[in-house]
C-alpha cells in the first residue's frame, strides 16, 4: 500500500507541474510567418472554372472517413458521389503527414480499412505513412471515387435550402455545388497548431511544423532517405508526442546536433514490427478483417476471447486486467463489481508502466537522461507510443534531451530557444506540436454549416455536441457526421469508427432514396433520448487525477458537461455500440429518423 500511495503521489505531483490555466488556449493558430502551414506544399494548384452543378452525395474530406463512406455508397448503388478535399489528393492525415518515420501505431490488419474489398495485403504488422497513403489512393481508385473528386478545394460554407431540399456547398474555388446529401468527414486531427511560446515569430533560422515537413531544407524524402542537408545543422524539436517519437530517430541519425525540448515524456512500449507472411495471409478465410476488428475491440475493451489475433500493446494491458479479475474471482466469496474491476485496472497499469520505465533504464546509457525520459502517469492518459529506435536515439553523442520539468520552453528569440534561463543556439526549429483538439467544430473544419431556419451547427452545439449515434443532427436534414464521438468512441483504432459510420450513412441514404423521400432527419425526441443515454457514460480519463494534461483530457482543465458529453461514447462500450448500430441499420426501421417529402 505504501508503494501504491507513493506512486499516486508521484503521478499527481508530475501532473500538477504541468497544469495550466489556459488549457487549449496555450496553442495558437498558424499566422504571420507561419500562415503558410495551412497551405499545401505538395502540389501546385491548377486553376479551373468554378462548378455550379449537382450531385447526389457530397463528402467533405478525403481521408479514411470520406473514403469508407464513399465506398459504402458505391456498394449501395449510389455512384453519383463527390469528395471535396482541401489537399491535393486523398489520404487525410496521411496526405499531410510525410515526416520521416511516420507510421501508424495500430496494426495495419485492422487500421487499414477495406483490405478484403481491395485485395490488399499490408507489408508489415505496422506500415509506414507512404503505404497508408498508397492504400487511401487504392480505395479511391477501386471504388471510382477519384473520378468526380475535387482536390485542392476547401469548403467555405454549407447551407441548407429548404425550398429545394438541397445543400449548397461554397468553396475557395468559387464553386456553388448542390448536393442532396452531405457527409462530413473532416477528421479530429488535421489542422496544425503551434505552441504559444513568447517570441515564436522572432526566430531567424528555418522553422516548420512536422505536418508540413520541409524536405527542401532537410534533404531526404518520406521513404526514409537520409536528411543529408542537416549534417552541419543544430536542430531543435519542440514536442515529444507520437509524431516526435517517430521522427526523432531520423533527426538523431542525420543532424549535426539535435536538441529535444521535452515538457512531458511519452510512454514508449515495444513495437516489435515484422513483415507479414504472404503464405499465411493467403490462408485467411473470407470475412477475416471483420473478425479481426471484432476480436481487437473485444479484447482491448476488457472482453474475453479465445485468441488474441492482433496481439499488440493495446490488447496487452487489457489481457492483464482480465487475468487479474479471473484470479480474484477464484477466491472464495469473491464478487465482481466496479471496485474489483478498478483495482485490477490499477494494478495492471502499475505493472505495465513500471515495465516501461524499466525499459528506459535498460536502453538509455546516461542515468540522468533515462530518468528524464520516464513517464509518470497512467499509460492511456496520453496516446501510447510503440517504438524500437526512439529511446536508443538518446545514446547518440549528438543528441541532447532538454527536459523542462513540465514547464515547457520559456521563450524563443532570433537565434534559438530558452529553457530555464539557458539559451540554445539553433539553425532549425521543428514544431511537433500536433493538431487542434477541443476547439469548435467549425474552426477545425474551416467552415460553417447552416441548417434549417438559418441555425448554424456552431449555434446548435453551443452547449455541447448533440447527435443521435454521433451521426445525425436535428435541424440538419440529409446531413451526416462521420467520427467516433457519441458513438463507438474506440480511440485505439479510429478507422473502425469511421468505416462503421460509413455503413450506417450508406444504409440511411439508400433507404431514403428507396422510399422516395426528399429528406431524412433525426427527430428532436430521438436525439434527446440518445443524449440522455450518453449521460450514463463514464468520463474515462477526463477527470483522472493520475493523468498528466494532454489532448485526451482537455489539457488538464476542469471538465464540464460540454467537454464530457462531446467526447463520450455509448455507455456499454464500443463492442456493444457496433452490435447495436448493426441491428439498427439492418432492421430496416431506422428508429429515430423521419423520412419525408420536401415542403411545397
Amino acid at each position: 500500500m505504501a508503494d501504491r500511495d507513493a506512486l499516486r503521489a508521484k503521478y499527481r505531483a508530475e501532473r500538477d507541474k504541468r497544469l495550466r490555466a489556459d488549457g487549449n488556449e496555450q496553442y495558437i493558430e498558424p499566422a504571420g510567418r507561419f500562415a503558410h502551414l495551412l497551405e499545401d506544399p505538395y502540389v501546385e494548384v491548377v486553376e479551373r472554372e468554378p462548378l455550379c452543378d449537382e450531385v447526389t452525395a457530397a463528402i467533405i474530406g478525403g481521408g479514411f472517413a470520406g473514403l469508407t463512406t464513399g465506398a459504402r455508397l458505391q456498394q449501395a448503388g449510389i455512384t453519383d458521389v463527390r469528395i471535396i478535399e482541401g489537399g491535393g489528393d486523398v489520404g487525410g492525415a496521411w496526405y499531410w503527414n510525410r515526416y520521416p518515420g511516420a507510421m501508424c501505431d495500430t496494426a495495419a490488419m485492422i487500421y487499414l480499412p477495406l483490405l478484403e474489398e481491395t485485395g490488399h495485403m499490408p507489408s508489415h504488422k505496422y506500415v509506414p505513412s507512404t503505404e497508408i497513403f498508397a492504400h487511401a489512393k487504392r480505395i479511391a481508385s477501386h471504388f471510382g471515387l477519384a473520378d468526380q473528386a475535387l482536390f485542392s478545394t476547401s469548403v467555405t460554407s454549407i447551407e441548407w435550402h429548404e425550398e429545394s431540399a438541397r445543400w449548397v456547398i461554397h468553396t475557395t474555388r468559387g464553386d456553388a455545388i448542390r448536393a442532396r446529401f452531405v457527409a462530413m468527414g473532416t477528421g479530429p486531427l488535421h489542422r496544425p497548431k503551434l505552441p504559444g511560446i513568447p517570441g515564436i515569430e522572432s526566430f531567424g533560422g528555418h522553422a516548420f511544423h512536422t505536418s508540413r515537413w520541409d524536405y527542401g531544407y532537410t534533404g531526404g524524402d518520406p521513404a526514409g532517405a537520409p536528411l543529408a542537408e542537416l549534417a552541419d545543422k543544430r536542430v531543435g524539436i519542440i514536442g515529444t508526442g507520437a509524431t516526435a517519437v517517430q521522427c526523432i530517430p531520423h533527426l538523431a541519425r542525420d543532424a549535426g546536433e539535435l536538441f529535444v525540448f521535452q515538457r512531458t515524456p511519452s510512454s514508449i512500449d515495444v513495437r516489435n514490427n515484422h513483415p507479414i507472411d504472404p503464405e499465411w495471409f493467403a490462408t485467411l478465410e473470407p470475412g477475416w478483417q471483420q473478425r479481426w476488428l471484432t476480436n481487437f475491440c473485444v479484447l482491448q475493451t476488457g472482453g474475453f476471447a479465445d485468441e488474441d489475433l492482433v496481439h499488440d500493446g493495446w490488447t496487452d494491458i487489457s489481457q492483464r486486467i482480465r487475468d487479474r479479475i479471473v484470479a480474484a474471482m477464484s477466491e472464495p466469496g469473491a464478487t465482481f463489481g466496479p471496485e474489483l474491476a478498478q483495482l485490477a485496472y490499477e494494478d495492471s497499469d502499475d505493472q505495465k508502466m513500471t515495465e516501461i520505465r524499466a525499459r528506459i533504464d535498460a536502453i538509455v546509457a546516461d542515468p540522468d537522461t533515462a530518468d528524464d525520459l520516464k513517464p509518470w502517469y497512467r499509460q492511456l492518459c496520453k496516446r501510447p507510443c510503440f517504438h524500437d529506435e526512439y529511446l536508443q536515439a538518446f545514446n547518440e553523442p549528438t543528441v541532447h534531451l532538454v527536459d523542462t520539468d513540465g514547464k515547457g520552453v520559456e521563450r524563443i528569440d532570433e537565434t534559438g530557444v530558452w529553457v530555464g534561463g539557458r539559451h540554445f543556439d539553433l539553425d532549425c526549429l521543428i514544431f511537433a506540436s500536433g493538431f487542434e483538439v477541443g476547439t469548435s467544430y467549425a474552426r477545425r473544419a474551416g467552415f460553417e454549416t447552416t441548417g434549417r431556419g438559418g441555425q448554424t451547427l456552431s449555434q446548435r452545439w453551443a452547449e455541447c455536441m448533440q447527435t443521435m449515434h454521433g451521426v445525425h443532427v436535428h435541424g440538419f436534414p440529409n446531413l451526416f457526421i462521420i467520427g467516433p464521438n457519441q458513438g463507438a468512441n474506440l480511440i485505439s483504432n479510429i478507422t473502425s469508427n469511421l468505416a462503421d459510420a460509413g455503413k450506417t450513412i450508406a444504409s440511411v441514404i439508400a433507404h431514403t432514396m428507396d422510399v422516395e423521400a426528399d429528406e431524412v432527419e433525426v427527430t428532436l425526441d430521438a436525439e434527446q433520448d440518445w443524449m440522455r443515454t450518453l449521460e450514463g457514460a463514464g468520463s474515462t480519463f477526463l477527470n483522472n487525477p493520475d493523468c498528466t494534461p494532454g489532448y485526451y483530457n482537455n489539457e488538464g482543465k476542469a471538465v464540464g458537461a460540454r467537454e464530457r458529453l462531446s467526447a463520450v461514447g455509448y455507455p456499454p462500450g464500443p463492442v456493444a455500440f457496433f452490435e447495436f448500430i448493426d441491428g439498427w441499420r439492418t432492421s430496416g426501421e431506422f428508429t429515430g429518423l423521419e423520412f419525408r417529402k420536401a415542403a411545397t
